[in-house]
């Protein structure tokens, strides 16, 4: 008999390599498989728990997926407008607009804004863009858009309070504490309001009024209170006559407490003196129409007694190099 030998067949040494190789490969599994064991069973969950966590996370991936393609597609935008559509023909949608809490501002500015959003679908207001729109009007401090169903927009304001009114050189306008223009006012308007003038005085509304707090009797005959070269006031009283004070808060608190005190003793608003100049600190310098010098008058001391500061007298005596009334530092 014949017998055929196949050559290209496996040698003995390639088959026990290929032997070990997979006896490699399952020792490897064994360990892997033994590690994952090791741990999962070291974790407080069962296998049926551990398999509904990886088919919350696959269902989870695959919403996910879903979602943005979704979105690329334009389905969510066109079930909003679908949602609208149905909340409308209920009859959610603006047909009323109420305005609360205005007592300066024109109220049609806000109607103007609000109004926009009638016979809109409730969904689609947009109350974060309307509210916006409203703190850019000069009276609006705060404002609140809201919704109430069925079919009313309800706006509140919240009003700046006007504290002075700026004069600048073509207007008067009104200004809140801060300095915020409001509107512009006629001179009728502006009767019996404090007056404020000179650049940056509308930002130091507050300052002047703590001024004024010093000395309160003082305050209804104010008429204008200029701020001279960003650091003193200059006060205009309804008689007229002008204060000069000096800088600073301190100073400029006690100069105007000294004023008030010697105008409760000697009525110094609306005498003859014209202008008072209370800038030199110990000296107060007081300029009468008619006369081209200046007065020199000592400023009584502060501690001195309301016996003492009644027998204080303004007894004028000429001073050559007294400041010029009008000076603008």
């Amino acid at each position: 008999m014949s017998q055929t030998i196949k050559r290209g067949g496996k040698g003995a040494r390639r088959a026990a390599a290929a032997q070990g190789k997979v006896r490699q490969v399952r020792a490897a599994r064994a360990r892997t498989g033994s590690a994952i064991g090791t741990a999962m069973a070291w974790l407080p969950i069962s296998e049926e728990q551990w398999q509904r966590i990886f088919l919350a996370v696959i269902l989870g991936a695959a919403a996910a997926l879903a979602w943005i393609v979704a979105s690329f597609a334009g389905v969510p935008a066109m079930a909003e407008m679908q949602l609208a559509s149905v909340a409308s023909d209920a009859g959610f949608e603006v047909r009323r607009v109420e305005v609360r809490g205005v007592k300066n501002l024109n109220e049609l500015k806000v109607y103007e804004r609000a109004l926009a959003e009638r016979d809109r679908a409730m969904p689609l207001v947009d109350v974060d863009g309307l509210r916006a729109e409203l703190l850019q009007l000069s009276w609006v401090e705060d404002a609140r858009v809201s919704r109430q169903l069925p079919d009313s927009l309800v706006v509140d304001i919240v009003e700046r309070k006007p504290a002075a009114v700026l004069r600048k050189a073509d207007k008067l306008v009104l200004i809140d504490a801060t300095g915020q223009e409001l509107e512009v006012v006629g001179p009728a308007r502006a009767k019996g309001k404090l007056v404020v003038s000179g650049p940056g005085a509308g930002r130091q509304v507050v300052a002047l009024q703590e001024l004024m707090s010093a000395a309160p009797a003082l305050k209804p005959q104010l008429r204008e209170a200029e701020w001279i070269g960003n650091r003193r006031w200059n006060f205009t009283f309804k008689t007229g006559q002008v204060l000069a004070l000096p800088e600073g808060d301190e100073k400029s608190a006690k100069a105007l407490m000294t004023f008030a005190r010697l105008d409760g003793v000697n009525r110094l608003l609306g005498g003859k003196v014209a202008a008072f100049d209370m800038r030199a600190g110990d000296r107060i310098y007081l300029r009468v129409p008619g006369r081209t010098d200046a007065v020199e008058q000592p400023a009584p001391k502060p501690a001195a007694s309301d016996s003492e500061s009644k027998k204080t007298e303004v007894t004028p005596k000429a001073k050559s190099e007294a400041p010029k009334q009008g000076d603008k530092d």
